[in-house]
């Protein structure tokens, strides 16, 4: 038989797991040391990339130039995106931080597209760019901003950047994770491999066959 005492006991310690709040993450996981820089051509990894030796660490692993440069606009979109994540930066790993520069010509679109692992944080250097996003309720958010000005993506929702202004337009992006991800919609949709059945893609859009395979041909499906 369980006693009254007992039985109270057992109640409170369940009371108790419920109303303590456990930590949680909305980004990276904290690291465990000062640094770890990441081994990209490790043979093995755990969500994540391993670290480097320490003895073969120098202090080049914590300066990275990639984001100095200008990047080519002569796309399709009219705009390039340069990464500073734990792949092109391996001083990164860990850290649970990361950066894009963001260069458009005139007229240039950083497409719809969304980042799976993190918020994003940017801030207009040069131009004018109208900058948008859509919750998951539906509802969109946008504004037009100028040099100075600053947005916030929140975590997962899809999002883009046009430039609306008379010349090219520079943007840098700030991410809470070193590797944050990136899905593009079109692409995504229309040249995924294998495809995705245009069963799938007419029911979805509401449109015929014939709409699909123009599309799927713009991305070279």
């Amino acid at each position: 038989m369980v006693s009254p005492s007992s039985s109270a006991y057992h109640l409170l310690f369940c009371l108790v797991l419920l109303l303590t709040p456990f930590p949680s993450h909305s980004a990276d996981p904290d690291p465990l040391q000062d640094f770890c820089v990441a081994d990209l051509n490790a043979t093995f990894s755990v969500n994540g990339y391993p670290c480097k030796p320490i003895s073969q660490t120098t202090s080049e692993d914590f300066f990275f130039d990639g984001l100095s440069k200008e990047g080519n606009t002569s796309t399709i979109f009219g705009a390039s995106v340069t990464s500073g994540n734990v792949q092109s930066f391996p001083g990164l790993n860990t850290l649970g931080i990361s950066m894009n520069r963001v260069d458009f010509a005139p007229g240039g679109l950083n497409p719809p597209h969304s980042h799976p692992r993190a918020t994003e944080a940017g801030v207009i250097i040069q131009g004018k760019l109208l900058v948008g996003f859509v919750t998951t309720d539906n509802v969109f958010h946008s504004k037009v901003l100028t040099a100075g000005q600053m947005f916030v993506i929140p975590r997962g929702l899809v999002h883009f950047q046009l430039n609306v202004g008379v010349g090219k337009a520079l943007a840098f992006t700030a991410f809470n994770s070193h590797l944050p991800g990136v899905v593009l919609q079109a692409p995504t949709l229309f040249a995924s491999t294998p495809p995705i059945p245009n069963q799938v893609l007419t029911k979805a859009f509401q449109v015929g066959d014939d709409v699909i395979n123009n599309i799927k041909s713009k991305f070279g499906a």
